[in-house]
């Protein structure tokens, strides 16, 4: 069996070379537990909740340093259901911002998809989460990076009315 110090100096030696910084909290957390430090102690130094800290011990005491490694995080469950989401999707493939009701919009945005989201399902997204359920949902998009200032109105108009639905019209078609 090992000492408290053969164990201190075994975790201050991994932490040297840790380059991961979910095991680098990891093992600071052994370390401080080693050096005398309650649970709740370390969990307000690291910033973790008790349970969180509670998890690293546990899994310390029953597996090891090796046992803090993490195989695989499913991360937090979504907020929307898999139904909400495909019908996020297909408003946002077959409709035009404007013919969901937002006032003179011809492209989604991630500001347009989280209002979306929030009036439709009453969940509230950042425009990072959006942008990572568009991911998630097979999605991408752009930002428009200028506009034409000197563009003929008529011809915008012809565009933004017929030339652009049917464009989106025929892809879709292919999806």
């Amino acid at each position: 069996m090992k000492s408290t110090n053969d164990e201190l100096q075994e975790v201050e030696i991994r932490i040297k070379t840790e380059k991961s910084r979910r095991m680098y909290e990891r093992y600071q957390a052994i370390r401080l537990h080693l050096m005398g430090n309650t649970p709740k102690q370390i969990a307000a130094i690291l910033k973790r909740t008790d349970k969180t800290v509670s998890t690293y011990l546990r899994s310390y005491r029953e597996h090891g340093l090796d046992g803090l490694s993490m195989k695989f995080s499913t991360g937090k469950p979504p907020r929307l259901t898999r139904e909400q989401q495909a019908q996020l999707k297909q408003a946002i493939i077959h409709f035009l911002p404007h013919e969901a009701g937002f006032p003179a919009k011809f492209n989604w945005t991630l500001e347009l998809i989280s209002a979306y989201t929030l009036r439709e399902f009453g969940e509230e997204y950042s425009i990072l989460g959006v942008s990572k359920m568009m991911k998630r949902l097979g999605l991408s998009y752009t930002k428009p990076t200028y506009t034409l200032a000197a563009a003929d109105e008529k011809k915008q108009k012809e565009f933004v009315e017929t030339t652009f639905p049917e464009v989106k019209k025929i892809r879709e078609r292919r999806n």
